[in-house]
C-alpha cells in the first residue's frame, strides 16, 4: 500500500482539518465529524447528506451555496453515525425543516433514519429521500434494492438549488423523489482499490477482466476488458433498457405520527427526451480517458434519439484509487433544468456566481 497518508487510524480527522484549511466558506466540526456552511442558514429548508470517506468529493466537497448545508463523513466505506447527523441538523436548522439525502446502502439508511428520530424529537421536522439509481442489481450486500451512484449529485445540486427557491420541506422531499426516479447509473472497475485500514486491495480483477463494486461488493458481472467504446456501449446499454422499477419508498406521515410506505416507479428512457450525462471517474481514471468515453456515449446518445442538454465529465463520485467510471442519465424536464442550471458555488462544483 502506497498511500499519501501519515496513520491509518487518523487519516478522516487530518484530511477534514485538511480541507478546512483550505475552504475557510465551510466550517469542519470534530467529535463528532460534521462539515457545514459557515454561518448556518435561515428561513429555509436545509439539505445534508453524508457518507464514508474515500468518494471525495461526495459529500463534503458539495457543502456551499445552492447545494448541500451539511455532510457527515466518517471512516472510509463506512456508515455515518446518527449523532453526526443529529448534530450537523441542529447546526444548520433554519427553522424550515431539514431533506437528508441517503443513498441505498442498508446503514446509512438505517442510521440517517434514527438522526431523523432524533431531530424530531427536537421538534424539527425531516424528510429521508433515498437515492437507488443503479440498474446494474435490485440488491447487493450492502442494500435491499438499488445502490445510490451518481444520481446522488445531481440531487444534491437541483435539491440545494430548490431550497434557496424557497420550496418548502414537501415539495421539496417531492422534488428530490422525482430526481431519483429520473436518474439511472452504472458503474465498472478495472481496479479495485485499498482501504487504509485494511492495507490490500478491496477485491480481485484478472489483468484482462472488469468489473465493479466500489465498496468490494459484486457487480452485475465480470468480463474481458473491451475497448472504451466497447465499455461505454455496455453500460450505455444497460441503462438504457432497464425496465421501469418500482420502488418502496418511506415518507414520515406527520398526522400518523410514523413511517408509510408507498410505492413509486421510475421512468424509461424514450425518444425525444433531455438528459444531463454524468461521466464520472472512480479516482484512479485520468480524465483524458473520461472524455474518449464521453465521446462515445454523446454518439450512442444521439442515435438512441435522446438530447444531452447538460454534462459533467470527471470526479464526482471516487473510490479511493480505483480506476473505472460510471455513468448516469437524468432525464430532465424545465423544472429539474431550471435548479440544475441555478448559482452554485461549492469546492467541487461552481457555475453562475
Amino acid at each position: 500500500m502506497k498511500k499519501l497518508i501519515n496513520n491509518a487510524e487518523d487519516v478522516v480527522v487530518e484530511q477534514l482539518k485538511g480541507f478546512g484549511a483550505a475552504h475557510s466558506e465551510v466550517e469542519v466540526h470534530f467529535d463528532p465529524n460534521f462539515m457545514s456552511v459557515a454561518g448556518g442558514i435561515s428561513g429555509r429548508v436545509a439539505v445534508m447528506s453524508g457518507g464514508g470517506s474515500g468518494h471525495e468529493p461526495l459529500h463534503g466537497g458539495f457543502v456551499g451555496y445552492g447545494m448541500l448545508d451539511a455532510a457527515c463523513p466518517v471512516s472510509v466505506f463506512t456508515s455515518p453515525t446518527p449523532d453526526q447527523m443529529y448534530e450537523a441538523g441542529k447546526a444548520v436548522n433554519g427553522g424550515k425543516g431539514i431533506l437528508q439525502i441517503v443513498k441505498n446502502y442498508t446503514g446509512d439508511v438505517m442510521n440517517f433514519q434514527m438522526a431523523a428520530d432524533m431531530l424530531r424529537d427536537d421538534g424539527i421536522e425531516v424528510h429521508n429521500i433515498i437515492i437507488d439509481d443503479d440498474v446494474a442489481l435490485k440488491d447487493s450486500l450492502y442494500t435491499a434494492g438499488r445502490r445510490g451512484l451518481g444520481t446522488t449529485v445531481f440531487a444534491e445540486k437541483i435539491c440545494g438549488g430548490a431550497s434557496l427557491e424557497g420550496y418548502d420541506l414537501d415539495k421539496l422531499a417531492a422534488l428530490c423523489k422525482k430526481v431519483n426516479i429520473h436518474g439511472k447509473s452504472m458503474g465498472m472497475a478495472l481496479t479495485p482499490c485499498t482501504t487504509p485500514q485494511n492495507g490490500t486491495p478491496s477485491f480481485e480483477l484478472a489483468e484482462d477482466e472488469i468489473g465493479i463494486g466500489i465498496h468490494g461488493e459484486p457487480g452485475v458481472e465480470r468480463t474481458k476488458i473491451k475497448s472504451a467504446d466497447g465499455i461505454t456501449e455496455t453500460l450505455r446499454k444497460h441503462i438504457f433498457e432497464d425496465e421501469a422499477y418500482t420502488r418502496q419508498l418511506s415518507k414520515w406521515d406527520v398526522e400518523k405520527g410514523d413511517w408509510v410506505d408507498t410505492e413509486v416507479k421510475d421512468i424509461t428512457f424514450e425518444k425525444g427526451d433531455e438528459m444531463i450525462a454524468l461521466v464520472n471517474g472512480m479516482g484512479g481514471t485520468p480524465v483524458s480517458e473520461l472524455y474518449t468515453v464521453y465521446n462515445k456515449l454523446a454518439e450512442l446518445a444521439g442515435g438512441h434519439g435522446v438530447k444531452i442538454v447538460r454534462n459533467l465529465v470527471g470526479n464526482y463520485i471516487t473510490s479511493l484509487e480505483m480506476a473505472g467510471m460510471s455513468i448516469t442519465f437524468l432525464k430532465v424536464d424545465d423544472e429539474l433544468l431550471r435548479l440544475y442550471d441555478a448559482p452554485v458555488n461549492t469546492p467541487a462544483l461552481r457555475w453562475g456566481v
